[in-house]
């Protein structure tokens, strides 16, 4: 089987709704030997996916009958959420682990990984995006519930954005309403970053758009997952219509 550093789902839907994830795998591609040198209980962590990501994005997309498009190769490798410039694109040492297959990454495996990967899959991403002119992007990310030596996160949900939050004020609303939910607003990161994923697709052409950050331990098991999906999906149809107006 051919490796791809992307995979679709519901590729043929025609609807507005676009949902990404940049994060969604913990792949080493065959090319990079499969490995970066960490031990497995590294590469399960957080420094090298979004844990549960990818569940919840499946579920959301077939709750809102609409594609998504989730990255197949580890952040580690290169990251997608990341602009071409940006000096944390291939990291080197991410939450406390070195990461030895990048140790000694110059400018020309740099170059290889971006046409390896990272572009790839961002040409695709556009692809999708442009199919309409009033397509809307929900990126889906997980956050860790606490970084090594720092304070436990509070919050059950972050919803990030920048300075167009037509979509994520509706949404955080929403999220507020529902008793049971923590939510926070650029949280555990404030909003979005040049050339990042959404700033890239979203921004950059006026599209309606929100990122979506989830506690990773109430997403790790695939029945949380689909719950998750299934509960983000009317919020999301409820928010839309309020940024509609």
């Amino acid at each position: 089987m051919t490796y791809e550093p992307y995979s679709i789902v519901g590729a043929a839907r025609n609807s507005r709704w676009l949902i990404t994830c940049d994060h969604a795998s913990n792949i080493v591609p065959p090319d990079l030997g499969g490995t970066l040198g960490l031990e497995a209980s590294d590469m399960g962590r957080h420094i090298a996916y979004d844990i549960g990501a990818d569940g919840v994005v499946r579920a959301l997309a077939d709750a809102l009958d609409c594609p998504a498009i989730l990255t197949r190769f580890s952040r580690l490798v290169i990251d997608p959420n990341r602009g071409e410039e940006d000096p944390t694109l291939v990291m080197r040492l991410y939450d406390g682990s070195i990461i030895p297959g990048n140790r000694h990454v110059d400018a020309a495996e740099k170059q290889r990984r971006l046409d390896a990967y990272h572009r790839p899959y961002h040409a695709a991403l556009e692809q999708l995006a442009a199919r309409r002119d009033d397509m809307v992007i929900v990126a889906v990310h997980s956050f860790t519930p606490q970084l090594r030596g720092r304070t436990p996160r509070p919050w059950h949900v972050g919803i990030l954005h920048a300075w167009d939050a037509r979509l994520s004020d509706p949404l955080i609303a929403a999220l507020e309403n529902e008793r049971d939910i923590v939510t926070g607003r650029n949280v555990p990161y404030p909003g979005h970053l040049p050339g990042d994923s959404v700033h890239r697709h979203g921004l950059n052409h006026g599209r309606q758009n929100t990122l979506i950050e989830l506690r990773s331990d109430l997403i790790e098991e695939p029945a949380a997952q689909a719950d998750w999906g299934k509960r983000l999906a009317p919020l999301l149809e409820a928010a839309l219509q309020k940024a509609d107006l």
